[in-house]
């Protein structure tokens, strides 16, 4: 018997968690010197958050360490059951680092017992919507081998494409490089960036202002959307006008699509910022970069 596990990071809100019977590993943030932990949007303040950030504060978010990761798997192995872990991008974080060592400590002490971690190779409900595929499979019966499998492809058809407000928060979590960002935002650009292959970021578009923006991406969902049974979530850094105009877009080309929208958490908002926009969906492929990347 194993137990489904995933972390805050995949950004599903709290009743669909629990909807899912999901065990879920709150990932922490901080800013102004007090630390949180992601809830999922169960008692979180996210208002109060952005409008912290839009006055200067700056979040920071941070790994869990060795302890925190033993807390969470022990008490699972100690009742005999197996872990299977639907993670974010392990290339966004650290984290993963302090999960092993973690996990071969607790080894010697449980040798029966196993961890079988699959790495999403994104973040945000780009993460979400594997977890929730995943968790739906197993509510149906399937083995962990079976879900891993359905994974392993449904992975390479996730379609993320997200776009920043101010490009100097991508800028500061070193997400692009400083003289991108000072250049975009004279410009007036808004990069486009998607999730690649293996979990990094990259930047697939540069776009001149917010409508024309907001417009490329409905156009991504009305073109590109191959699985019409599977949600397309519509996510938003506190500017749920700019999201009513995207979904708007998207039904008016497609109506037949299953739009669910949610506010982007304070996680990742602390490193896209207040009025990132994004859609994930189920395409034919994971998105290509075409643009030369940053270094």
């Amino acid at each position: 018997m194993s137990v489904l596990l995933c972390d805050s990071n995949c950004e599903l809100w709290y009743t669909r968690a629990r909807e899912l019977g999901l065990e879920v590993i709150r990932m922490p943030y901080t800013i102004d010197n007090e630390e949180y932990y992601y809830d999922l949007g169960e008692k979180t303040d996210f208002k109060d958050f952005y409008d912290r950030v839009r006055k200067g504060s700056v979040p920071i978010t941070s790994a869990l360490n060795p302890e925190n990761y033993k807390e969470i798997l022990e008490p699972y192995f100690a009742k005999g059951e197996d872990v299977l872990y639907i993670s974010f991008s392990h290339a966004m974080s650290g984290t993963f680092n302090q999960l092993n060592t973690a996990l071969r400590e607790l080894k010697e002490k449980y040798p029966e017992r196993k961890c079988t971690i699959f790495n999403t190779n994104s973040i945000s409900l780009g993460a979400g919507i594997q977890v929730e595929q995943a968790a739906l499979l197993k509510q149906q019966g399937a083995s962990d081998e079976e879900i891993i499998a359905f994974l392993n492809d449904f992975t390479n058809k996730v379609a993320v494409y997200f776009v920043v407000d101010d490009l100097m928060h991508l800028k500061r979590g070193g997400r692009l490089s400083a003289t991108a960002a000072f250049a975009g935002t004279l410009l007036g650009l808004k990069p486009m960036l998607t999730f690649n292959a293996k979990g990094g970021l990259d930047v697939i578009a540069k776009i001149s202002g917010k409508k024309k923006a907001i417009r490329t991406l409905a156009d991504k969902v009305i073109n590109e959307l191959s699985d019409t049974d599977k949600p397309v979530y519509i996510v938003d850094a506190d500017c749920p006008a700019d999201g009513d105009m995207l979904e708007s877009l998207v039904k008016e080309k497609r109506p037949e699509a299953k739009i669910v929208r949610q506010i982007v958490g304070p996680v990742i908002g602390a490193h896209c910022g207040p009025g990132t926009m994004g859609v994930i969906f189920a395409a034919e492929k994971r998105p290509i970069a075409l643009l030369p990347q940053e270094e």
